[in-house]
């Protein structure tokens, strides 16, 4: 039985990897934080079938006892500081969490397990400025702290399996949206909204803009792609995306479709929401990941908005049942940001 170590393994590319890996036959470890106790949802399911360890990515001396104690053969490092928005206030922290955490991770391997294979995400925020479509070979030109961290972590990886031998590989992920997808995500924040308004709980929803435009895929998909690359006889790079864009518009209209609603009516503008940094159209070229095992994206954009709608629909509709009526009717103008 292969063992593979999962670093944020409560997250959701995390929890759908652990998933996948127990359906293939392996024992699943993962590694979570102090501020990760208690928000194990996504993994509820499988809590029983596998094994968590503490740490923190912060912790070089964790970083090292987890590998140590499991001895994978498999490691796939899933954890970052992974909001675009949250990083322009929390320089350090991405900073260090999404780009320097990465070699402590692969320093780590190289010292005392070296033939760990290992699975380094990154997004693609690299590109930030670039002409479309971006291929694994387009120049790196990141326009936010979260980006400048994953073109560090990209490279530090790329470093290791060159100099080092380390078989370590890059998905370069475009966006991978799903009912596990946190909150704080302009995806889930629209499919939230629109369960709230549609239940009398909400008014408007707030975004910032509107005309961006989205490569958006499925999440799980994306991860069952990760792992067919790390099975590869050679590590290397590939882009993981649909190769097709929609504005943040078009995805807010769908959402609303899907409940019987026009977005023009609840959405609103605010400017505060705007990000200082602009990035060009961030569209991929998958045709290298096609070709090498396969990879065609199944779930397009619109059947992925119908999941994530009907997904917080059933949420709320359990947590109000849980409440009875008690607060059932219009809350007044609570729209997410």
């Amino acid at each position: 039985m292969k063992k593979a170590l999962i670093f944020g393994i409560t997250g959701q590319d995390g929890s759908y990897m652990a998933e996948l890996l127990l359906e293939k036959g392996y024992e699943v470890h993962g590694m979570y934080r102090r501020s990760a106790t208690g928000n194990t949802r996504n993994i509820e399911p499988i809590l029983n079938r596998i094994v968590l360890h503490r740490g923190d990515l912060a912790d070089v001396t964790s970083i090292y006892r987890v590998i140590g104690k499991v001895e994978p053969v498999e490691l796939y490092n899933f954890a970052d500081q992974d909001h675009v928005g949250w990083s322009y206030d929390l320089i350090d922290y991405a900073s260090d969490i999404t780009g320097s955490a990465v070699a402590r991770i692969l320093e780590c391997v190289q010292q005392t397990q070296p033939s760990i294979r290992v699975l380094q995400p990154v997004s693609s925020n690299i590109f930030g400025r670039a002409e479309s479509p971006q291929t694994e070979e387009t120049p790196l030109r990141p326009q936010s702290p979260y980006g400048c961290a994953k073109a560090y972590a990209f490279l530090t990886a790329r470093y290791y399996r060159d100099v080092h031998n380390l078989f370590c590989t890059c998905p370069i992920f475009y966006n991978q949206e799903s009912p596990r997808r946190h909150h704080d995500f302009v995806t889930r924040k629209i499919t939230t909204a629109v369960a709230r308004i549609y239940r009398g709980l909400q008014e408007v929803l707030y975004v910032g803009d509107l005309s961006i435009q989205i490569d958006v895929g499925y999440a799980k998909e994306y991860v069952e792609a990760a792992w067919s690359m790390l099975q590869l006889p050679r590590a290397d790079d590939f882009i993981i995306c649909t190769g097709v864009t929609h504005s943040l518009q078009a995805l807010a209209e769908e959402a609303f479709k899907v409940v019987g609603l026009e977005a023009k009516d609840y959405l609103r503008v605010d400017p505060t929401l705007m990000r200082p940094g602009k990035t060009d159209v961030l569209v991929g070229d998958a045709s290298k990941a096609n070709r090498t095992f396969g990879f065609a994206p199944r779930i397009k954009m619109p059947e992925l908005m119908h999941m994530m709608v009907h997904h917080d629909l059933q949420l709320l509709d359990r947590e109000l049942g849980l409440r009875g009526t008690e607060g059932a009717g219009p809350a007044g103008n609570m729209g997410v940001g």
